[in-house]
């Protein structure tokens, strides 16, 4: 379990908080990322949820190209991020599995999209549906300052896909290490 915690103190700095669509979350200066509960955990002015669990919607010929050039978080230059929660709408959720697959690859082309953007944008999606959270995902971004104008297109195109028709809810939130 992860906890993103938005605060006065935290390993990244609020740059910017938007909403995307529908509700915002109020602004913090910093973000504090726990991936392991702690006896003190950090106060914040908000906390979002989440768990890493199996890539979803992508065959297996889509997650070996995905694993084969996608690179770790935590690199010395990937000194921007993003932290981008987003919940779907309840038409997504009645589709079957295979219908949304439909949506998300073949229509969508999502996995497409962002092996276009790998490996200079590195990416982990955790979920929060599951366990009561505000929202359904939370994503999870880092690149280099040289990469920002290629994030602005990754982002740009997904929001412009078939599948973002069924978000409802979307927070951006873009970040400089500290």
């Amino acid at each position: 379990m992860t906890t993103f915690v938005g605060a006065d103190i935290g390993n990244w700095h609020v740059k910017e908080l938007k909403p995307v669509r529908g509700e915002s979350i109020p602004f913090a200066s910093h973000l504090q990322i726990e991936d392991h509960p702690t006896s003190t955990p950090t106060t914040g002015i908000w906390k979002l949820r989440g768990f890493v669990s199996n890539i979803r919607y992508t065959n297996h010929s889509e997650r070996k190209k995905i694993l084969a050039v996608q690179e770790g978080l935590g690199r010395p230059q990937a000194t921007c991020a993003a932290l981008i929660p987003i919940r779907k709408n309840e038409a997504w959720w009645n589709l079957a599995q295979d219908e949304r697959r439909a949506i998300f690859e073949e229509q969508s082309h999502h996995t497409a999209i962002g092996l276009h953007y790998l490996p200079a944008i590195s990416r982990k999606l955790y979920h929060c549906r599951d366990i009561g959270e505000p929202f359904d995902f939370l994503t999870w971004f880092e690149y280099a300052p040289t990469d920002a104008a290629a994030f602005e297109e990754l982002v740009t195109a997904l929001r412009q896909t078939e599948e973002w028709k069924y978000v409802e809810r979307e927070v951006d939130i873009r970040l400089i290490k500290v």
